[in-house]
């Protein structure tokens, strides 16, 4: 079962990878978006550690909520309202239980992932966070471990696509070639997961 204190850890191997990876999220965000996508999540997600430690949520569902509602008030651009609302809409599905299960989480995250799909309107194939999203919640039946390899995958195959939606649509054909820096942020917050879980 997972409890209060593991999505905790969730939030904070996020945080950690996010600083770590900073410079490469902004490098990939600059041919194709605002070159900020790095260190806007970087401020977000130290913001939702700090937050996290103050106020100590004691359900899993509260941990989610806060921090996708401090990654709102915290983060410029498209980013903060797409994962805040991924986080808040997952925190609010897991309701007031002290402890969920993997299946409830996963059913939860896909609930999350279904409101950022219909607030950015992207499906998968569009070069955004969802393609890294949608493989990792089909995956996760088999583990955290394999929610992050789909992860992964899904962020690598957005490589060879082109945008359809985002700041990076705009560039048309030119946005063919560079991988997707939501979808790749999304690989990251999935990889937490598997952190937070030891796998």
């Amino acid at each position: 079962m997972l409890d209060a204190d593991f999505f905790r850890r969730w939030m904070a191997a996020t945080a950690a990878s996010v600083d770590r990876e900073a410079e490469r999220l902004t490098a990939l965000d600059s041919p194709i978006g605002d070159a900020d996508h790095g260190s806007n999540l970087q401020r977000g997600f130290k913001a939702v550690v700090a937050v996290l430690e103050k106020d100590a949520p004691a359900t899993p569902g509260a941990v989610l909520t806060l921090a996708g509602r401090q990654l709102i008030s915290t983060v410029g651009g498209a980013s903060g309202p797409l994962y805040g609302t991924l986080l808040r809409s997952t925190g609010k599905a897991l309701g007031d239980a002290a402890e969920v299960s993997e299946a409830q989480f996963a059913e939860a995250l896909r609930a999350g992932v279904d409101k950022v799909m219909a607030l950015g309107g992207a499906a998968p194939g569009d070069k955004t966070m969802i393609d890294a999203l949608v493989p990792a919640v089909d995956a996760l039946g088999e583990g955290f471990g394999a929610a992050r390899a789909a992860a992964e995958q899904g962020a690598e195959a957005t490589i060879p696509l082109q945008a359809r939606k985002g700041r990076a649509s705009y560039l048309g054909e030119r946005s063919i070639g560079h991988q997707d820096p939501g979808a790749t942020s999304s690989a990251l917050l999935v990889a937490g997961l598997a952190e937070a879980a030891g796998e």
